[in-house]
Parts: C-alpha cells; sequence; structure tokens
C-alpha cells in the first residue's frame, strides 16, 4: 500500500506544482539561461539545506553516500540527470519566451509520456498494454485540454517539443540512477550541474542586470523552491523501483493542474473540450493504475 501511494500520490503532487509553474515561467524577465541558472541555484541551496537538517548539522557527508559506490551514483547520475535537466528546460524556457502559449507548451512538454515508454524498449523495459492505452488516451485528453482549436505550429513550439525528448532522456537517467542513491542528494547535485551548465554560457551569451532579475524573483524563488526543489525531488523519489511509463503518465497531470488553476485562481471559464480533456486524462490515470493481468 505505502510502495502504490508513493508512486501515486508524490508524481500527482510534483504535477500540481508545475502546473502551477507555467504561468510563473510565462511572467520571468530575463533570458531563459539566466532564469534556469537563477532557479537551479535557488534549488541547490534549498536542497543542501533540507539535507543539513536530514543529516543533523553534517557538513562532512552533505553530498556523500554511505558507500563509495552510492557517492559515485550521486555524482555520475546528478552529472547526467543535470545535463539533461538544463537543455530540457532551456528549450521549454526558450520557447515559452518567444510565442509559445503556456496551454500548447504544456501539451508540448508532456509528450514525454510516448517517448518515454518507446525509449525504455530499447532499454529493455516494458510497459503494460494497460499503461500504453493510457498514453493514448492521456495524448487525447492532453490535446483537447491545451491545444485551442486552428492553433497553428510555430517554429517555438518544435523547440518545446524538442524539450520533450530530453526530459524523457531525463526521466530514465532517474529511473537508472535512483535505486543506487539517496534521491535528495541526487536532486541536489541535479540542480548545481544544471546550474553550473545553464550560468557559463549565460554570462557569454546574456545580458544579465540586476534591475531585470529583481523584477523576475518571484517567479525564480517559486521554481526555484517549489519546482525544482520540490517538486523534481518528488519525481525522484517516486521513481526509485517504479515503472517510469507509469510515473511519467502521472507527472503529465501537470497540465490538467496547470488549466484547473487558471479556472480557480484567475477565474477562467474552461470549454466543453476542455472538460471532456480533464476526464480523459483522468481515465488514463485510472487505465493506468489497473493491474497487469497474469498468464
Amino acid at each position: 500500500m505505502f510502495e502504490r501511494l508513493r508512486t501515486t500520490l508524490l508524481p500527482l503532487l510534483a504535477a500540481f506544482i508545475w502546473g502551477i509553474a507555467f504561468v510563473a515561467q510565462k511572467n520571468n524577465t530575463v533570458g531563459a539561461l539566466t532564469f534556469n541558472a537563477s532557479r537551479s541555484i535557488v534549488a541547490f541551496v534549498f536542497l543542501c539545506g533540507v539535507i543539513l537538517v536530514m543529516n543533523k548539522g553534517d557538513v562532512k557527508h552533505l553530498l556523500k553516500g554511505h558507500t563509495p559506490q552510492e557517492t559515485r551514483a550521486i555524482w555520475l547520475g546528478g552529472l547526467c540527470c543535470g545535463i539533461s535537466l538544463a537543455v530540457a528546460t532551456f528549450l521549454q524556457q526558450s520557447g515559452l519566451d518567444a510565442d509559445t502559449e503556456a496551454g500548447k507548451a504544456g501539451f508540448l512538454t508532456a509528450m514525454y509520456i510516448v517517448l518515454v515508454p518507446i525509449l525504455g524498449l530499447a532499454l529493455k523495459k516494458r510497459a503494460p498494454l494497460n499503461v500504453w492505452i493510457a498514453v493514448v488516451v492521456a495524448v487525447a485528453g492532453l490535446y483537447l485540454l491545451c491545444v485551442k482549436e486552428g492553433s497553428e505550429i510555430r517554429l517555438s513550439d518544435l523547440v518545446v517539443l524538442a524539450c520533450s525528448l530530453v526530459f524523457a532522456i531525463q526521466i530514465l537517467f532517474i529511473d537508472h540512477f535512483s535505486p543506487h542513491c539517496d534521491g535528495v542528494k541526487l536532486s541536489c547535485v541535479q540542480f548545481l550541474m544544471c546550474f553550473v551548465i545553464s550560468a557559463v554560457p549565460a554570462l557569454v551569451l546574456e545580458e544579465i542586470t540586476l534591475p531585470a532579475l529583481g523584477e523576475s524573483v518571484i517567479p525564480i524563488l517559486y521554481l526555484g523552491v517549489f519546482s525544482s526543489g520540490v517538486a523534481y525531488t518528488l519525481q525522484i523519489v517516486a521513481q526509485k523501483n517504479s515503472n517510469p511509463a507509469v510515473v511519467s503518465l502521472f507527472l503529465s497531470m501537470e497540465s490538467v493542474f496547470s488549466v484547473l488553476a487558471g479556472a480557480v485562481l484567475l477565474g477562467e471559464v474552461l470549454s466543453g473540450r476542455e472538460y471532456l480533456g480533464c476526464v480523459l486524462m483522468a481515465v488514463a490515470v485510472v487505465l493506468a493504475q489497473l493491474p497487469e493481468r497474469k498468464k
């Protein structure tokens, strides 16, 4: 029962946090690299504080495992996850900074729910039939929910679509490394790497000013603490010894939560098309949880 709750509630909570984050990302006033570097360093500092509290102030073993093998998994896994996360979030933020709507960006990003089981086949990670059916239903629901009728495909949309492929790779990296190390430490190193990879080119390619950073401080803090520090750590903990295809399906509920948050907090009115999309997403989540039939 505990394992089922861990692999269900934790990714749904992460999806809820990410759903609200799309609005915050759309309202930032700095470059994509600067924004990602800023949110990553906030996440790193936040997670260092969490680890220190968990370890009762033991600074010596802040980012070390109990064994050399676990320490290696923390740093190698953090490097792989950090690189993929830095590339994925840069592509996503670039699309949002151009002219991709937040709703469409949510749909295109969530296409990792298709790519994760497909890439998983190459790694000999089989997804049950009910999960494949759930993925098809979820894609239909996401389309109805996020993409407006008559919406055109722009270059920025293709950039956001590319980020879904890199997010799928990041999910599979987590699936590989998370069983071998502490999830919070893995997440902490992931954001340290993401900060370095984003900050270096930002200093060269983007103009960084204090007034612009000041105007984006709320989005940076929200995405740094909650979207990055909390939600991505929940993702790592949820994926430990779990089917990545199923967890990715739950994570895709971020699109549903983003639309519902707009309706509740901003008074936006949902159309019948969007309500149907929400229903299909809920059906997909239920399908993914059905037990696999024994031969």
